[in-house]
């Protein structure tokens, strides 16, 4: 993955996040420049997603486990704007929260 990725208006972009758990949930979580984190939603290994309701329309997660010994999750962003301008960070967590 290339520490930034430049895209163009209404074109789509992945990020991927490598585990070498076999069982995990990935949080993704993007913070604008000056503003706050907001988390985006997860996906657990076990069949378990959620994407926040506001960004449901823009945003995809998906699993590869093409791999043996390496599993990623991606995320797929689709038509961007300047809102979609931010860090993105995954995280695994253990336990998966429904989102409010």
């Amino acid at each position: 993955q290339p520490p930034s990725l430049v895209v163009k208006p209404q074109e789509s972009f992945s990020i991927s996040c490598r585990i070498s758990e076999s069982s995990y949930c990935i949080n993704w979580i993007r913070q604008p420049t000056g503003k706050a984190l907001e988390l985006l939603g997860y996906l657990c290994n076990g069949g378990g997603t959620n994407i926040k309701d506001s960004v449901k329309n823009k945003i995809s997660f998906t699993q590869d486990t093409s791999k043996n010994t390496v599993n990623a999750v991606i995320l797929t962003g689709k038509n961007v704007n300047t809102e979609n301008t931010a860090v993105y960070y995954c995280a695994r967590y253990t336990l998966c929260h429904k989102l409010i």
